[in-house]
């Protein structure tokens, strides 16, 4: 075969396959640096393709794949950075809530995050856990609520709507029904504890911190007033520390102060009677009473309302309401009521946490 000259002195196709080393290269960074006869650098022109002519297709693949290889890689390196840095981000401005879990609730409470600080949200929170007390003597029948404090039946409730009681009958808010025992009274605090029979598993309510109460701040009522089980209103704390005097009505009470304490729950019967700036209200407190701070509030509390609960918006138990005023009615006459107007007294639940050991020994003045 007849072989033509090429015009290109020996070495100077530069391919893959050819292991000579390139001289200019080496040569290059120290013949031009400033030292005489140096190479210059070569002219900025495109390469001649026909310098690849010697390659194999594969071997330009390969050579055009490894640049794309390596962005992408970079690429990809970046978006898992920058991910990670979202996260980071994003998990500090939160506050870092995910550590908290996505339970949907507040903590310490049983009131949903989507509900939290509705009155909605506190009734369906907190109305399993208060019941209607119905209280027999042989002054008649009453009626109070109570709060439900353990799972296995403990309920706490005003001393007035259980004394003198010879029989007590707790109804759930699902309607169940259990007789109960009463555990301890504190007439000085009108506070009392009973106990059901064979109860367990029951929901609870969680008592919150009076001391952190302001007034203007919303609360709700939850109670049973003329045997309305399950009554929600709603209302603001309107004062605090007001001096609210009650009957005492204890065992040496005669038959008419356990007639007057009873009679809280009958509806359109005798109110019980407090006493508030020095004045009386909804009759006589007797020679016997006790005086405490209370809790003032204009959520609407009604006759048989005694006993239940009063709950900040985070559905814990602030104050167990006790007394409300209720004017005579004019046009009803002499004797009657015309319900509630704004004027309504709660005690504090601090008062009956740091009575609770006493009242469960049954050591209650």
């Amino acid at each position: 075969m007849h072989m033509t000259e090429s015009p290109r002195p020996s070495g100077a196709y530069t391919t893959d396959q050819d292991p000579t080393p390139y001289p200019y290269d080496t040569a290059y960074s120290t013949a031009y640096d400033g030292a005489a006869g140096g190479y210059p650098p070569p002219p900025p022109y495109a390469p001649d393709p026909s310098s690849y002519a010697s390659e194999t297709p594969g071997h330009r693949d390969r050579r055009a794949k490894r640049p794309v290889a390596l962005l992408a890689a970079v690429a990809l390196a970046a978006a898992v950075i920058g991910g990670g840095t979202a996260t980071l981000v994003g998990q500090l401005s939160d506050g870092g809530a995910s550590a908290t879990g996505s339970t949907g609730t507040v903590q310490g409470t049983t009131v949903s995050q989507s509900s939290k600080g509705t009155v909605s949200g506190v009734a369906e929170a907190v109305s399993p856990a208060i019941v209607e007390i119905g209280a027999a003597s042989s002054a008649g029948k009453s009626t109070g609520s109570g709060v439900v404090i353990t799972e296995d039946g403990e309920i706490v409730t005003n001393n007035h709507v259980i004394a003198g009681a010879q029989q007590i009958e707790v109804t759930l808010s699902t309607g169940r029904t259990y007789t109960a025992d009463v555990v301890g009274t504190d007439p000085d605090k009108d506070l009392a504890l009973i106990k059901l029979r064979g109860a367990s598993g029951l929901k609870t309510a969680a008592l919150g911190d009076s001391s952190q109460v302001k007034v203007g701040d919303q609360v709700v009522a939850i109670g049973s007033p003329e045997g309305l089980t399950g009554t929600v209103t709603s209302g603001i704390i309107s004062a605090l520390d007001r001096d609210v005097t009650v009957a005492k009505d204890d065992s040496g009470s005669s038959g008419q102060d356990q007639g007057q304490g009873q009679g809280q729950g009958q509806g359109g019967g005798q109110q019980w009677p407090f006493e508030f700036g020095g004045q009386q209200f909804n009759g006589d407190t007797g020679e016997k009473t006790t005086t405490y701070k209370a809790l003032q509030t204009d959520a609407s509390l009604n006759p048989g309302n005694s006993g239940g609960a009063l709950i900040n918006m985070d559905g814990e138990i602030i104050g167990i309401n006790s007394a409300m005023y209720a004017p005579s009615s004019s046009a009803a006459g002499s004797g009657s009521t015309a319900g509630s107007v704004g004027l309504g007294f709660a005690i504090p639940v601090n008062t009956l946490k740091a009575d609770l050991d006493t009242l469960r020994a049954g050591d209650g003045s």
